[in-house]
């Protein structure tokens, strides 16, 4: 047998194994030694078929079988052996002829090798960590929108200025059909809150979504529409009216503190103003971290220059999983992950650079938040010392989770090593400034 690599380029190399007669010969006479009892052929008893029909019969098929067997041994000690880091598995090289009748059998497999790189955390970056604070008008709005959701709905026969009315955008064309409750201030123009004056249930109101609202953004929210297409969309969409109201405000009281924050937790005006503010912020700062990482990683790849084995991984792509892709599609897929997949080099990179490591309390503390964040999705919001310890032991107790969840502490202290080196400039901006500096505009 023998065993060579054939540069492509420096990620992507051709293993060509050629093997003999004496690497599987043995094997196949055994083989065929087995089969003889068992042979059935036209004209003979079973058992009694002479050897040379037995091989003529079934001698091509094991042959192939057990080289198979030899060469796909060979390839995967070989890629043990040479300690190959590989991108995907290995693809044989089709040929349209292969004749298996040569004395001397060779196969090709195309593999492609993870890229060796230098990676430089220290590199200068402009990444900014975003303070992101909640202003007066951001709060004033929000008490606005709290007494109208505990407020008194009364209906109402026609669209007024001051009315609530509920709806559902629609355009067939570009996919849009959202259900909403809308008030008449939203919009950009009088002269489109005008055209809802006076209509009244099962009414339609077309509108343009080109300036409908003071920001293009608020297309998304109200309109369900994609990012990418907010700024250059110009198409008529209906409303169709489904209910109108008016909503008496809800008093700012004890009793509607309580119902917010629980009893007793807010007694004013500005202990709610406080609390809206601090609850605010919690959230942004979620969002806020979300942005750092991205912009970190971002800032990463861009730094960070190698090669990956495109060709390589766009063919693999078409070969695995149960539905076998297309080029366009496995190239579509491609592009979807490459950003990803050069994260991943870059932060098993950053993990073999550093003595980072992690023990029992760091593995528990990560446990311990994660299963009260899971409480309160599920309306758990305090849980008891003693409930959080209890489950956390018996997750612990499970080996394939400790596993697992030494995987997420790992690439946490991963993330905030590279956090720290990035050396974020520190901003205070509102809400609003936030999410144009999340758009890039």
């Amino acid at each position: 047998m023998d065993i060579r690599r054939i540069a492509i380029n420096n990620v992507t190399e051709i293993i060509e194994i050629s093997i003999f007669q004496t690497d599987y010969k043995g094997q196949v006479a055994k083989r065929i030694n087995e089969k003889m009892p068992l042979a059935t052929v036209k004209g003979f008893r079973k058992g009694a078929v002479p050897k040379d029909l037995v091989e003529k019969q079934y001698g091509r098929g094991i042959k192939q079988e057990e080289v198979k067997k030899v060469v796909d041994l060979a390839l995967e000690r070989f890629i043990q052996t040479e300690r190959l880091n590989l991108l995907g598995t290995p693809l044989a090289v089709e040929k349209e002829i292969f004749n298996w009748d040569l004395e001397e059998l060779t196969f090709q497999f195309e593999i492609g090798l993870a890229p060796n790189f230098e990676l430089d955390l220290d590199a200068p970056t402009n990444v900014v960590k975003y303070i992101v604070t909640a202003d007066d008008k951001m709060i004033d709005g929000q008490i606005t929108r709290i007494q109208k959701q505990f407020g008194t709905p009364v209906s109402q026969e026609i669209v007024a200025e001051n009315s609530d009315v509920k709806g559902t955008f629609s355009n067939q064309e570009k996919g849009i059909d959202n259900q909403i409750t809308i008030t008449l201030d939203i919009f950009k123009e009088k002269a489109t809150a005008q055209k809802f004056i006076g209509k009244k249930v099962g009414d339609v109101v077309t509108v343009n979504t080109k300036g409908l609202f003071e920001d293009d953004h608020q297309l998304m929210d109200f309109l369900k529409v994609n990012h990418d297409d907010v700024h250059n969309l110009e198409v008529d969409v209906d409303f169709t009216i489904e209910s109108i109201n008016e909503t008496k405000p809800a008093e700012l009281n004890q009793e509607l503190f309580d119902k917010l924050f629980g009893e007793g937790n807010v007694a004013s005006l500005s202990e709610l103003k406080s609390k809206i503010k601090e609850d605010a912020e919690a959230q942004f700062a979620e969002q806020a971290e979300q942005k750092l990482m991205d912009d970190v990683i971002n800032a990463l790849i861009e730094n960070t220059k190698f090669d990956l084995p495109d060709a390589f991984l766009k063919k693999w792509l078409q070969t695995v999983g149960e539905k076998k892709l297309s080029p366009a599609e496995a190239e579509a897929e491609y592009a979807k992950s490459e950003k990803g997949l050069r994260f991943q080099m870059i932060e098993g990179r950053a993990l073999a650079q550093s003595d980072i490591k992690i023990n029992f309390e760091d593995l528990k503390s990560f446990t311990t938040r994660s299963i009260r964040q899971q409480m309160a999705q599920f309306g758990q919001a305090n849980p008891t010392p003693e409930e959080v310890e209890g489950i956390v032991a018996r997750v612990l107790s499970n080996q394939e989770e400790v596993k697992r969840l030494s995987q997420e502490v790992m690439k946490d202290k991963v993330f905030e090593l590279i956090k720290q080196k990035a050396n974020p400039t520190t901003k205070e901006v509102t809400y609003d400034q936030f999410v144009a500096a999340m758009y890039g505009e």
